[in-house]
This record gives C-alpha cells, structure tokens and sequence, in this order.
C-alpha cells in the first residue's frame, strides 16, 4: 500500500486548514527526517534559490537550514486553495549564530498526490533583521489558535 497523509485533495476549506497547521506543526519540531515523510519520495522543490529533489535532499536542506537558523518559530496561513493545490504565506523568526534576530516572510505553493503527499513545494522568502524586543513568535502555535490567521501583515 502506498504511503499516505491525510487529508486527501481534492481539498475543502477545512481539510486546507488542517493540511496547513500539520505542516506548521510538523516543521516546528526542527526534526528533517519528520518533515520530509510528508513529502513524496521524488517531491521537487524551490526554496529560495536551492532547487532540491527528493527526500534525502529535502532532509539535507532543512538539516543545513536548522544548523544556521537557531530558535526557528513558524507560523503558516491559508491563502487559497484548489482541488490539489495550497498557497499559504508563512512568518518564522530565527536567530543566528551571532545573536542577531530574523523574520523570514514568504509565499508557499504546494502540489499534492492523491495520497495526501506533497510533490511540490515552491517557496519565496525574505528575511529582515529585527531586535530581540520585536519578536512576536515564540515557540510553537498555541493549540487554541490552530486554524486560525494570526499572522499580522506587517
């Protein structure tokens, strides 16, 4: 049997939000082997200017990105969905190895199969240096605001 992730495109508002929140869930454990099973095996990606391939790669990309990216806190938002697509934006902040703060935002867009799994996920990101004092992510989302858009715009 192949693998599967629930929920299954074609996707409704719900499904979306929860498909949305388990991957916020998922990538703010840090863990790569975790995030990647939600992956196809040949899934392609673009995340900034890296173009992977796979799960080992996707593995070897978030293991480098969480080795420079230290605190890493995400939020991720619906922005649209359609049938076996999802385009959400996303804030993390991070700090780096020097202590200086960062607020990455972008845009994601994800593809899915039948299964449930991604297999492929563009990703746009910017990043901007911020004061420890204007942090507003700190930690994982608070159970009681899964599903919800608490991303301020600015």
């Amino acid at each position: 049997m192949p693998e599967a992730r629930a929920p299954y495109p074609p996707f409704t508002r719900e499904t979306a939000l929860r498909k949305v929140q388990a991957a916020e869930d998922a990538w703010n454990t840090r863990d790569p082997h975790r995030v990647a099973q939600a992956y196809t095996p040949d899934s392609v990606w673009r995340n900034r200017d890296t173009f992977v391939r796979g799960r080992e790669e996707i593995i070897g990309l978030l293991t480098r990105k969480w080795e420079r990216e230290l605190d890493y806190a995400l939020r991720k938002s619906l922005w649209s969905f359609h049938e076996d697509r999802i385009a959400v934006r996303f804030q993390y902040e991070w700090r780096d190895a020097a202590g200086q703060w960062w607020r990455s935002y972008g845009n994601e867009l994800w593809e899915f199969d039948g299964h449930g799994l991604m297999r492929r996920r563009e990703a746009s990101v910017n990043d901007l240096a911020i004061a420890e004092g204007d942090r507003r992510i700190r930690g994982p989302r608070p159970v009681a605001e899964h599903g919800r858009d608490v991303i301020p715009v600015a």
